[in-house]
């Protein structure tokens, strides 16, 4: 249970730095308790954070995800046990026996904060960097949600708290050049600034002026004494009027109060030890035993917790007092759900792909859907990272966000894949919008560390990946991608989606845009590809995975499995074998994912007993899975070359010629 408050206990004794030490103490607690943890920054940070909790965050410890919330990002996520004794005190749902069980099994306080397994973690951090620029993706949509529904309904600041590593990161540059460049005003970093990392004083690994650094880029930077709250609380309010995002670097000590650990490495990422805990408690004036908080201060943070009802309910009055047209786009604005004018939309363009039967590239099928569905699911919003005429991510009726005029629908990232892919998570986090964003395949491992964050988060965001293969043809191996769809299959609770046609554009997207709780990547072709498919109605066949295009009369002999671009080859190939009657099935693989979650019966329907061959203009990965130890692969085996796309089929041996041969083999060995 949380700590019981007596409604009699006095605080007006309770100072500032009773309310620090409470946080720094429980957490020194915990990680002793653990033998795990880094108490260096919650004890370094402790006064900042308290400023930041009792003086300015908006918030209501008892609702934690009411929409018009201040956001609080905690980058420097190793520092943990500072968020969770914060929540712990303002009554939120972590308890003492959570604190107790830090980095423990079944817990709710993991070793870094975890978005939806903690209330009141508004991202997962850790990976030095990603919460910097996920923040600025929150503070891009709390901006953008502003320009949609005024002050009146979206009104708050996003705060982040940033340690030397988040900022040497290179994310974090593409993250600050984005916020300066739109003007994100509405975005406040408290930087720990303690001059400390794991190896030692910072001085060993760089030497960059931060303030001047993020000055160039656009902000507002100022330094004060981290350890002086009312310095610090000046600086909060005075940043909170500024139009620029702002950078407060907060000189402090690392492990404040532990008198041989301090001010060094070792109080970074181990406890502090019997020894070091007890001198500290000696040194702040903390006279009391592991986990025990006086009642007066725990009154006195539960107030803080509540404070913020206040906001919450005249904010649930302004709604309230809103026309129905206002409350409607608010509510469909926060695009849990896909209207039923997106679901017209959709069926209206397969109708199109499937009597038409066009030829182009799925990237431009891509742009055709967006065409079609964008003005149709509000907090839908594009981008590219400087690739919108490559990428065709722009939807005709989209407006450009731009500094000062948010009511767009369109962000040109600019060449931050990284920055991009992190922002996308923030504007899916922060509730309302459904973000897409462009570059190419190639560039996915620019991407994927936040695309990995978001498969962990379980947040709708979409990367759409064109030039998905060697078929982009004469720029060479540089940007020909061969291993990373293998790369990006083995990510959990990711889709992958390869699609062969302009019907299994539309599907992917729809099953991208249907799929609320993961990410998903599209892989785009840049050549034109036929469509096959010519059903204009019934069920979403990517959605299965797999199905098949080809089925045999009286049987099969083999089956031939593609993906992308290489199903219109495997058809050619099976056209071919049947002029020497064999009987080959072909089966469309769009989505791996999707496929291993269908149920076995539909499964062993759709791969059959006869000899596979898989057919996918990249490398072995995880084909082994589908056609057995015993299948044939046709596809890459190193990298691709510079040469127009035909030419590049042809020498890789990625020809309905070849798929045959492999297919006889397959047969006669089986026959052996």
């Amino acid at each position: 249970m949380n700590i019981s408050v007596h409604a009699e206990a006095d605080v007006t004794a309770v100072t500032h730095h009773d309310l620090a030490n409470a946080v720094r103490f429980l957490a020194v607690d915990a990680i002793e308790t653990s033998q795990s943890g880094h108490p260096g920054l919650p004890m370094g940070m402790a006064d900042v954070a308290t400023v930041l909790f009792s003086r300015f965050l908006k918030f209501d410890s008892a609702h934690p995800n009411w929409p018009d919330r201040d956001r609080f990002v905690l980058s420097a996520g190793h520092g943990s046990m500072l968020l969770y004794a914060l929540l712990h005190l303002t009554g939120g749902d972590v308890s003492l026996d959570d604190i107790k069980a830090f980095r423990q099994w079944g817990s709710k306080t993991p070793g870094h904060p975890e978005y939806g397994h903690t209330p009141g973690v508004e991202t997962t951090t850790g990976p030095l960097g990603q919460g910097i620029a996920t923040a600025v993706g929150m503070a891009l949509a709390e901006r953008m949600a502003n320009a949609r529904h005024g002050d009146g309904l979206v009104d708050h600041f996003t705060y982040v708290i940033a340690g030397d590593g988040c900022l040497m990161e290179g994310i974090s540059q593409e993250a600050i050049s984005l916020a300066g460049h739109l003007g994100l005003g509405r975005l406040i970093v408290l930087f720990d600034d303690n001059g400390i990392s794991i190896d030692g004083p910072t001085s060993l690994a760089t030497s960059d002026d931060q303030l001047a650094r993020f000055a160039a880029s656009g902000w507002s930077v100022r330094r004060v004494d981290g350890h002086d709250p009312e310095a610090v609380a000046q600086a909060i309010a005075e940043e909170r009027e500024t139009p620029k995002p702002s950078l407060i670097a907060c000189r402090t000590i690392i492990g404040y109060g532990a008198p041989d650990r301090q001010g060094t490495e070792k109080a970074h990422g181990a406890p502090l030890g019997t020894e070091q805990t007890a001198a500290a408690r000696r040194n702040l004036g903390w006279d009391y035993q592991p986990f025990v908080v006086p009642l007066p201060i725990q009154k006195a943070w539960r107030m803080i917790g509540q404070r913020g009802q206040v906001d919450r309910l005249a904010w649930l009055d302004r709604y309230e007092r809103a026309t129905p047209e206002q409350r409607d786009l608010f509510v469909e604005g926060k695009a849990v759900a896909l209207p039923a004018a997106y679901a017209l939309a959709a069926a209206k363009l397969r109708e199109r792909f499937a009597s038409e039967r066009p030829k182009l590239a799925t990237r431009q099928a891509s742009q055709q859907v967006l065409d079609g569905i964008a003005g149709t699911i509000p907090g839908l919003v594009g981008g590219s990272a400087d690739l919108t005429h490559s990428n065709l991510t722009h939807a005709k009726a989209q407006a450009p966000v731009k500094r000062g005029a948010f009511g767009g629908d369109y962000i040109h990232y600019g060449i931050r894949e990284h920055g991009m892919a992190a922002a996308m998570n923030g504007l899916a986090l922060h509730g309302g919008f459904i973000p897409y964003g462009g570059t190419f395949l190639a560039f996915s491992d620019y991407s994927r560390p936040a695309i990995r964050l978001a498969a962990l988060m379980r947040v709708r965001a979409i990367h759409v990946m064109t030039h998905d293969s060697i078929g982009l043809g004469e720029d060479g191996p540089t940007h020909q991608p061969v291993e990373h769809l293998a790369a990006l299959r083995v990510i959990p609770n990711l889709l992958v989606f390869r699609p062969a046609d302009a019907v299994e554009t539309l599907e992917a997207w729809d099953c991208a845009l249907s799929s609320e709780n993961r990410p998903s990547v599209l892989c785009l072709s840049r050549q034109a590809l036929p469509t096959f498919r010519s059903d204009a109605r019934g069920r979403n066949r990517v959605s299965r995975g797999a199905y098949l295009v080809v089925s045999p009369e009286g049987g099969r002999d083999v089956t031939l499995i593609a993906t992308g671009s290489e199903v219109a080859i495997a058809l050619d190939a099976a056209r071919l074998l049947a002029t020497e009657h064999i009987r080959a099935a072909v089966v469309s693989a769009p989505c791996f994912a999707l496929f291993e979650e269908q149920l076995d019966d539909y499964r062993a329907a759709i791969l059959g007993t006869a000899p596979r061959v898989g057919i996918e203009a990249a490398v072995l990965g995880d084909w082994p899975r589908w056609i057995g130890t015993d299948g044939e692969f046709v596809g890459m085996r190193g990298f691709g070359a510079s040469a127009p796309a035909p030419v590049l089929y042809r020498e890789f041996g990625i020809t309905p010629q070849s798929i045959a041969e492999a297919a006889r083999r397959a047969i006669a060995r089986k026959r052996q």
